[in-house]
């Protein structure tokens, strides 16, 4: 083996590639390493398929020149092994053949050859080869940078989803807590609540709140969109309905100094107010707001272009109620109206996003109200967090799985009478 030492030719630039020379013949290697050194190449040579592989492992050259015809390995064995050990970097290969023989051309091909040169060796011919190899390995060592760069870039990206994924989580946690309880009992009424974002937080909101000693407001709206903003502005909406009677929206102070709930109606005004004037988003909501009399089971219902409340009654009947309206901060003169109704022994007041009415299967079909109704049926005999589940579970195999809107549902109860004690004679 010999190396020739390219430090002395002057003429050699220090990015000069490296040619591995493999030839038998030490004559026909001096020959081509000189016009190599002279172009501007740092040469090793080899003897041998042998040599020619130690000198691989340990400098790994850029270019192969190899005699096809050498005693022990061939310079396309040689070529096949060249081939496999390279992993991390392109190697130009050249074999040198008497042959021009098509399938002699072929297995060269499949070995992994690149080029072919006749003996004996034009220099000419031999520079206009190795100026393609340059082209080749000039693309390939742009493409192992850019590769390099995109995976240095991916595994940043990585981490920074890594991040935001755990604060999502967190704020996942922190947007449950808004609704800090999600079960209440209020004389003969029960009350459960549930909130499913359909990612990692929505704009999903239900809740609850006292009133005075008798009444309950109650609320479920839904922000478009199921992103940051959509969260953002449901947390923002559940400080100004859940907060201390001086800074909730729903009461009002009056002139003789006490606290009264502003009527449904003129809450829905006030937040359509608010959106448009001051919070200045370009996001909108839908909703439903109810005043409850958990006493008398009277209740007074406004509904801003959320999915129509259901009243499902003791003897199972279900009545579909609101008017519609419009969602909150779209149009700056919205009215909303009010329905009245009562909830005698027995019935039963279900308020949902469309997360679940507009579920659809596998067809493109949705579940709509008429599905809804039909679970309520099915389910008529389960109560509280126990048909909520169940109305869930429903949805969720209705759409095999793929829910892509997030649930949330506020569910009031009216418990029938209780049967009379059984009198014990003596």
């Amino acid at each position: 083996m010999k190396i020739v030492d390219s430090q002395s030719v002057k003429s050699v630039p220090r990015s000069a590639r490296l040619v591995l020379l493999v030839d038998d013949s030490r004559a026909q290697r001096r020959t081509l390493a000189v016009q190599l050194i002279r172009a501007g190449y740092h040469v090793i040579e080899a003897s041998s398929g042998d040599q020619a592989m130690t000198i691989c492992i340990e400098r790994r050259p850029d270019i192969v020149i190899s005699d096809w015809m050498m005693p022990g390995q061939t310079g396309l064995e040689f070529c096949q092994w060249f081939r496999n050990m390279q992993a991390d970097r392109y190697g130009y290969f050249i074999l040198l053949t008497s042959r021009n023989d098509k399938k002699d051309i072929a297995a060269g091909l499949r070995a992994g050859a690149d080029e072919f040169l006749t003996k004996p060796v034009s220099g000419a011919e031999l520079l206009a080869r190795l100026s393609a190899s340059e082209r080749i390995l000039r693309m390939e060592q742009s493409l192992r940078e850019t590769n390099a760069q995109l995976n240095d870039t991916l595994a940043k990206l990585r981490e920074t989803q890594a991040a935001i994924d755990r604060d999502l989580r967190e704020a996942r946690r922190l947007q449950q807590s808004l609704t800090r309880e999600r079960n209440g009992r209020f004389g003969e009424f029960d009350l459960s609540l549930v909130m499913r974002p359909a990612g990692h937080i929505g704009g999903d909101l239900v809740g609850f709140f006292p009133i005075n000693s008798t009444r309950l407001g109650l609320f479920a709206l839904d922000v478009a969109g199921h992103g940051i903003a959509a969260a953002l502005l449901s947390a923002r909406l559940a400080a100004l309905l859940s907060g201390p009677t001086d800074h909730n929206i729903a009461m009002r102070l009056t002139d003789s100094g006490h606290y009264e709930a502003r009527p449904p109606a003129e809450i829905l005004r006030h937040l359509n107010s608010l959106i448009l004037d001051e919070l200045r988003t370009d996001t909108y909501f839908t909703m439903v707001y109810a005043d409850l009399d958990y006493l008398n089971g009277d209740l007074r219902l406004a509904q801003a272009g959320h999915p129509h409340p259901l009243v499902q009654r003791a003897d199972g009947g279900i009545e579909q109620i609101g008017h519609g309206g419009l969602p909150v901060g779209v149009f700056a003169d919205a009215e909303f109206e009010e329905v009245q109704l009562t909830l005698h022994a027995g019935d039963r007041l279900f308020i949902t996003s469309d997360g679940l009415t507009e579920t659809e299967n596998r067809h493109g079909g949705t579940l709509g109200n008429e599905g809804l109704q039909a679970i309520l049926r099915t389910n008529a005999t389960l109560h509280g967090d126990a048909l909520l589940e169940s109305i869930c579970w429903s949805a969720a195999h209705y759409a095999e799985g793929r829910l892509n809107d997030d649930v949330s549902a506020v569910l009031v109860e009216r418990r029938p009478p209780s049967p009379p004690a059984a009198q014990t004679g003596c």
